[in-house]
Order: structure tokens, then sequence, then C-alpha cells
């Protein structure tokens, strides 16, 4: 890959004809036109934080280097960035009036309100940048090599970078677009960041079956994401359908896998509405989360509720009288071993060689108190489950 160092380009320069989407946060052309900030492989812009955005031009006023840009030579009139969109995006912003800086009294200021001189000190400050030209792989294994520092891509906006295209594009408008109307309702039950790029990835995730690469690469030229949307929208509306309370701990859980194992079953919602408010207000229930699989699949799997279990005083204290009456009696210390008729059938167990048991299932209302606790050896408990 060949590259050139350019020391005159000035922040003015760049500035002149800067176009920034608010709605997409989308630094989207500099250089009089001639500069793409925000090419197809680049993730959105991320600094609008009120921390580093100012920061950068703070850094400007200080004198304080900016660091290295990068950008790609495309054609004689083109190009594009490929590192130091956002430093661009940032001080592209502030010369616009998109955001403003405390001054040295504390007072806000916008770019327009500033002194003269600071203004001059902003727009001649010159930048350090390097013109690449090289190959689509080449590009690419530089942006994904200097990238590991600073705030680093995360797994999708490297996949976006190296699948760019049609298919990235359309999908970055409709899941990476923090203004898109549909995100709130998707941020209840999907964790992370529009403009990090996880809406992407989990509709990804769902549509692919975990294969994400495998399906971006298969997608990379198609003109439109019908599939991608339809099928993450099947999801949402399955969820949401099945379960009419939108609980805080819903966001985050494995729906497509949980759309693709159960989605053909039917669901009453008021009973499934009424059940899931049964388990979290019963006090034994640990795991909330675990709360919608355990309902989903039929409320059999109590491992998924991580139930509270007894304490070690419990079993301590049910475990010697067992053991007493047994000796006595000269029977087993496990109820169960006791009613065979093999070697077992007068046993005595250690502690640690025995599992607290609910006499009655806790799934069928019984309580995880003394009353309600037996020891069974660790073979006739994992047999009973949840009988």
């Amino acid at each position: 890959m060949k590259t050139t160092l350019k020391t005159d380009i000035t922040v003015k320069d760049i500035c002149e004809g800067f176009i920034y989407n608010e709605l997409e946060g989308k630094g989207l052309f500099g250089l009089s036109g001639k500069l793409t900030i925000q090419p197809e492989y680049q993730r959105n812009y991320i600094y609008a934080d009120g921390k580093k955005d100012v920061a950068v031009i703070e850094s400007i006023l200080k004198g304080y280097p900016l660091g290295l840009i990068y950008f790609v030579k495309v054609s004689d009139d083109k190009l594009e960035v490929l590192d130091g969109q956002q430093r661009i995006t940032s001080f592209g912003r502030y010369v616009t009036n998109k955001f403003a800086v405390k001054d040295e009294n504390g007072m806000e200021q916008y770019f327009g309100g500033i002194a003269a001189d600071k203004q001059a000190k902003i727009l001649e400050t010159k930048l350090t940048i390097y013109e690449c030209e090289g190959s689509e792989t080449e590009i690419k294994q530089w942006f994904r090599t200097i990238n590991i520092a600073g705030i680093p891509l995360n797994n999708q906006e490297l996949l976006n970078a190296i699948f760019s295209g049609p298919f990235v594009t359309l999908g970055k408008e409709e899941f990476s677009n923090s203004q898109n109307s549909n995100i709130q309702k998707w941020s209840a039950y999907i964790s992370g960041s529009a403009n990090r790029q996880d809406f992407l990835e989990c509709a990804l995730d769902w549509v692919s079956k975990g294969n994400i690469s495998e399906y971006m690469s298969r997608h990379r030229f198609d003109k439109n994401i019908i599939g991608l949307k339809t099928y993450f929208n099947s999801v949402i509306d399955w969820v949401s359908g099945v379960f009419k309370d939108v609980e805080s701990e819903m966001r985050g859980l494995e729906w497509g896998r949980l759309y693709e194992t159960y989605h053909k079953q039917a669901y009453n919602p008021a009973k499934v509405s009424a059940e899931v408010q049964k388990l979290y207000a019963d006090s034994y229930v640990k795991n909330r989360k675990g709360i919608f699989e355990y309902i989903l699949g039929g409320s059999v799997d109590t491992k998924l509720l991580d139930v509270r279990v007894f304490d070690d005083a419990t079993k301590k204290s049910v475990y010697a009288t067992q053991t007493s009456r047994a000796q006595t009696k000269g029977e087993s210390n496990c109820p169960l071993c006791a009613l065979g008729h093999d070697a077992n059938k007068s046993k005595i167990w250690k502690l640690a060689e025995m599992d607290a048991d609910h006499v009655s299932a806790w799934s069928k209302g019984g309580a995880t108190d003394v009353k309600n606790c037996q020891m069974l050896c660790k073979t006739h408990n994992r047999a009973k489950g949840n009988r």
C-alpha cells in the first residue's frame, strides 16, 4: 500500500462543504465535496457526548496534536476517511455551530460566538494526514490494524468494514439509526446502542442463527434487506404478542433462539402474564431472567429460575435428625434408599454425599424451609427431579 504524507491541509479546508446528518449521526462530506467522511465501512459518529467532541476542540485551542489522520485515495478527486472520522466530524460539527464548548469563564460558547482569534486558531490548524492507495483488501486490513488502539471497533463494526456494500448500508440505515422510531420498542428486548451497531448485530444474529459473518458475505451485494427485516420483526412481534407486560429482565435475552424453539406453540397471553407476575412475586426465585424461558418451556425446568436452595444450617439440622432416626431403625438415612432392597437399604450416607431436596416440589407450591426439607443421597436426588 502506498502512503503520501500531507501537512498543508487545515481544519478550514476540511470544513469546506461539511455536511452532517443529525438524524443518522453521520458526518457525510467535507473538503469541498472531495472527502467522504463516513464511507460504508466506518462506524457511526460516537463522539457526540459533550466530552469527547469537546475534548477535540479544546485540544485544538490548546495547541495539542490531534494525531495522525488517514485518507484513502479513491480517485484523483475523491478521498475517503480511513481513520480520524470521529475527530473530523467533531470539529466539523463545532465549526458549523452544532454544539458548544465552555470558555475559560465557564460560559457555553458556539463557534460563531467565540473571539475571532480563537476562530482563526481552529480554522488554521494544520492536520497530519496520510493519503493511502491500495487494493480493497489492503485498505480493509489496514483499517482493522489502526483501529486496535483508541476506542476499538467492536466485532460488528469490523464486520461492517469487511463486508461493506449495499446490504451493510441499508442495514445501518434501518438498525443503526438512533432516530428510528422503533428503537424504543426494540430496546425493551435488545441490549446496547444503535450507534455501536448492537441492534444490527442482533438482527443479523437472529436471522443467521449465529453465523453472522457467513450471512453478511452471502448477502453483501443485495439491494434490499427484506429477509433481515422480516425475520427480525417476526421475532419482536412474537415476543410482544406472548408477553403482554414488558419487564426489564427481558432485555438482552436470546429471543432469536427462543423464537426458533417455541414460536410454533400456542400461548394464552393472559395466562402467561399471570404466571410472570406470580413468579416475580415469589421470593424463592433468584433468577428473574429465566422466568420467560421457564414459562415458554411449560414451567418445567426450575434450573432456569435458580430457585433459592436450603442453607447449610437447615441441611445440617435435617441431616442430623434423619441420621439419628435411621440409625435407631437400622435403615439408611436416605429415605428412598431405605425403601429399596439392595446394599444401600441400611447405608448411612455422609452429609457431603447427600443433597437437600424439597419434599413437596417448589414448582408445586412447596416452600424452601426446614419443614419441607429432606436429605437424599445424590443418586436419588438427581433421579427424583421435579416429582
